[in-house]
């Protein structure tokens, strides 16, 4: 069925390829302008629509850069608002959008805003900060980054991918020669060394580096509390009632299922904006459970749109708690991965 729909789609994924060539072309030979700036900008981009941990890179990058005025920018993919939106004590998931919204709640040291013009947004930022990072703007070229960080899901990369909308590439493969840097996410912790060498053989012509990282799941927090859970609390007589709304959650369901048996998954499409219908079908489910233990879990991303006034009142006095992870350079790769944006970053000087 999936691969007759993508014959039929084929068309239009040529089509759309006709335009992206087109477009980089007049980029590549400057016709159209590709603005660059006097400091660090950092671009955390993919090529495929969603999953590949976009977000754990960037908070990855504001602790190994701490000490610095940092600025994330993101478009605020999500959000119900338009323009330069700096995140205060005002923002929710529908003002900035849910990623924003989680890089503020956990570094409020370090400015977050939104722009869908990036240009504009890095202009209202640059004097009065260090560095910028830019969350998922590799596609934006308007911008002309300083270093680029270019993400793939392991995964994924193993299997042959098409350009939107037959596949989920938003542009050709061939792109990832514009980036700096390559790093493949949710890999095995113990892949092989002929494994690895299959990848990076994917990138022949690659002058960037090629990384590899997998994901570490961190303890459970509270929703609305400051309590936490560690994840080897939970056992075979825990029911998880899971509510996710991004891309792949199949390694979060997966990691899950290694320590409980009974998973009563909820699953959204990404950035879904969840309603009081849909959390009323969780809690009456929920509280038909006989069980002692039992839990709500959700992603830290999906967290951030829960906590709007609607739905937090249906979850107030529930145990719902949030999973975050963090990026884990795999051993041989860090020291590497690590020198290479610190010296780009120490190496760039500005003209203030």
């Amino acid at each position: 069925m999936i691969k007759n729909l993508r014959l039929v789609l084929l068309p239009f994924s040529i089509l759309y390829g006709l335009v992206l060539l087109i477009r980089n072309k007049l980029y590549d030979t400057g016709v159209l302008k590709s603005v660059a700036f006097d400091l660090p900008v950092i671009c955390v981009g993919n090529l495929a629509v969603g999953g590949s941990g976009k977000t754990p890179v960037t908070e990855y990058l504001v602790r190994l850069l701490e000490g610095r005025k940092i600025a994330i920018l993101s478009r605020g993919y999500g959000r119900k608002t338009r323009g330069f939106i700096l995140a205060d004590q005002r923002a929710t998931a529908a003002r900035i959008g849910d990623e924003p919204l989680q890089y503020y709640h956990k570094f409020p040291e370090v400015t977050v805003a939104v722009c869908e013009d990036r240009v504009k947004g890095i202009n209202q930022l640059k004097d009065t900060h260090d560095l910028i990072i830019l969350d998922d703007a590799f596609q934006h070229r308007a911008v002309r980054p300083g270093f680029s960080i270019l993400l793939f899901e392991y995964q994924k990369l193993l299997r042959p991918q098409f350009l939107l909308p037959a596949g989920n590439l938003r542009e050709y493969f061939a792109a990832y020669k514009r980036a700096d840097l390559l790093l493949m996410t949710k890999v095995p912790q113990a892949l092989s060394s002929e494994a690895q060498a299959v990848c990076r053989a994917k990138f022949k012509s690659a002058g960037s580096a090629t990384f590899f990282s997998g994901l570490a799941y961190q303890e459970l927090q509270h929703l609305f509390k400051d309590e936490k859970l560690e994840l080897n609390s939970l056992n075979a007589d825990t029911r998880l009632y899971l509510i996710t709304g991004i891309a792949n959650p199949a390694p979060l369901f997966d990691h899950l299922k290694q320590r409980v048996k009974t998973i009563r998954h909820y699953d959204f499409p990404d950035h879904y904006d969840f309603s009081p219908k849909d959390l009323q079908r969780v809690l009456t489910d929920y509280k038909n459970d006989p069980s002692e233990r039992k839990l709500i879990i959700t992603t830290e991303k999906d967290a951030q749109r829960l906590l709007d006034d609607a739905l937090k009142a249906l979850l107030l006095d529930l145990p719902v708690f949030y999973l975050p992870i963090k990026i884990a350079l795999h051993a041989a790769d860090q020291h590497s991965f690590d020198s290479k944006i610190l010296d780009y970053v120490s190496s760039t000087t500005r003209n203030r």
